[in-house]
């Protein structure tokens, strides 16, 4: 009766298998919110973001709502999310934190059938 009951529970959890719950990423809710210059490296390009949850940095090339996240590294001073756009790409970007006002970002993948890669520093500079 025992191994019968047993058996029936493993059934069950193969039948309705326990959400996966995802890393928060807490790290990225730490950084200040408001208005955010990134500066690459390769170019010199200078771009403002409005980061209200630090998200905002995880897909710089992809900017669609939609694209499927994995969290393949959540540290409290770095974070690495791999993400598919179906149809337009994906890339994989690590943010590391030097302070609540300063992060290093690398992302690299593919958009619109081209390769990319970003290198470069985020700095928070006032209000949105």
């Amino acid at each position: 009766m025992v191994r019968l009951l047993g058996v029936a529970a493993v059934a069950a959890a193969a039948a309705f298998p326990v959400a996966a719950q995802a890393p928060g990423l807490a790290m990225l809710g730490g950084l200040e919110k408001g208005s955010w210059l990134l500066r690459t490296r390769s170019d010199g390009e200078n771009r403002r973001i409005c980061v209200r949850t630090g998200r905002e940095f995880i897909q710089l090339r992809h900017r669609n709502p939609g694209c499927e996240r994995f969290v393949v590294q959540d540290d409290p001073r770095e974070v690495t999310v791999q993400y598919t756009c179906r149809g337009n790409g994906y890339g994989r970007t690590t943010i590391r934190r030097e302070s609540s006002e300063l992060v290093q970002i690398r992302s690299q993948g593919i958009h619109g059938g081209r390769p990319f890669v970003i290198e470069g520093e985020a700095r928070r500079t006032g209000g949105c």
